[in-house]
């Protein structure tokens, strides 16, 4: 079971703080009042953004449309970087929920 597919569950759970009282709702909030599942959210379209960027700068390329080929060769390589940085923060979000469900209670 792939524990990233039930991300949608998790906004259900209600954080622990100290002695086991649960935490007010705005302790996951970042200052600007963004949650953490909206900052991966956030971060997933703009790597999709790139993805789609890099798509259509190869295909404007291939047709002959566009001409200038470092700008294509840029938007791949961005799409790369990003996805390989999107696929490392996944590794260690999944390593951390793993860890997570190994303490003992």
């Amino acid at each position: 079971m792939d524990p990233l597919l039930n991300l949608n569950q998790l906004s259900s759970i209600q954080p622990i703080g100290e002695a086991g009282k649960a935490m007010p709702k705005t302790a996951g909030l970042t200052e600007d009042g963004a949650s953490f599942g909206d900052l991966l959210k956030q971060a997933m379209q703009e790597v999709d953004a790139a993805q789609h960027t890099a798509q259509q700068e190869a295909r404007n390329l291939m047709t002959g449309e566009a001409t200038d080929m470092h700008s294509a060769i840029l938007a791949v390589q961005k799409a790369d970087v990003s996805f390989q940085m999107m696929m490392a923060v996944r590794s260690k979000l999944i390593d951390a929920y793993r860890e997570v469900m190994r303490m003992q209670m």
